[in-house]
């Protein structure tokens, strides 16, 4: 009940035209404004439901990522920095999934299937796991599979801004290149290069953990 509670109220929420926001990050931003704060809260809500609903579980486990979800929106919004040009859909993304993981990752409720989901439909669909580690290295001799994962996105929050979004955008929201290419104001030669640069350091990043295990 409480679930369906939340999404008639999801209905209600009207969306900003992009103007209007861009004035409220103004006014939030640069004048303080709180009502300004929480009607950007607001109109995101429907993006913390998106991700909520990527993992199947009950209806109390999805209320709980939802309101982990909602604490990362509100410290994207804290923290975002509207004069930069970056989309706060991909900057809040981050935040939300960071803490819907948390919440997974300290109560024990759910497997992490998100990351290792899809990146496209169809049967010869690779996962985002199997596109950032290199075929050369056998992960499954020395480490658990949901460990991999958990480094993988330990690697990925270790990448330039840029890189994180592009990763995220095109391997965690789906997002289509020239979709991406217009929400960070970039041309989409310019994606694939902060894509190819970013799988580049995950990979980096993932064989020097495998050499150290290896070692230890």
């Amino acid at each position: 009940m409480l679930l369906q509670q939340y999404l008639a109220e999801l209905k209600k929420i009207r969306l900003l035209d992009p103007e209007e926001e861009k004035l409220l990050w103004q006014a939030y931003k640069e004048a303080g404004d709180l009502d300004s704060r929480q009607r950007i809260i607001e109109h995101y809500q429907p993006l913390v439901f998106k991700v909520a609903m990527r993992w199947r579980a009950d209806e109390p486990a999805i209320l709980d990522l939802i309101q982990e979800g909602t604490v990362g929106l509100i410290e994207a919004a804290e923290n975002y920095d509207h004069s930069r040009g970056v989309a706060f859909s991909l900057y809040a993304f981050h935040r939300i999934h960071g803490r819907m993981l948390n919440y997974i990752g300290r109560e024990g409720k759910l497997n992490w299937v998100y990351i290792d989901g899809p990146v496209a439909e169809g049967s010869g669909a690779l996962t985002l796991g199997e596109v950032l580690v290199d075929d050369g290295i056998t992960v499954a001799a020395q480490a658990e599979h949901n460990f991999l994962l958990a480094q993988v996105k330990t690697a990925m929050e270790r990448l330039p801004a840029k890189e994180q979004l592009v990763l995220s955008g095109m391997y965690l929201e789906e997002c289509e290149p020239k979709q991406l290419a217009e929400s960070l104001d970039m041309s989409i030669s310019h994606i694939y290069r902060l894509q190819k640069q970013g799988i580049r350091r995950v990979r980096g990043m993932l064989s020097r953990l495998m050499q150290d295990i290896k070692n230890s």
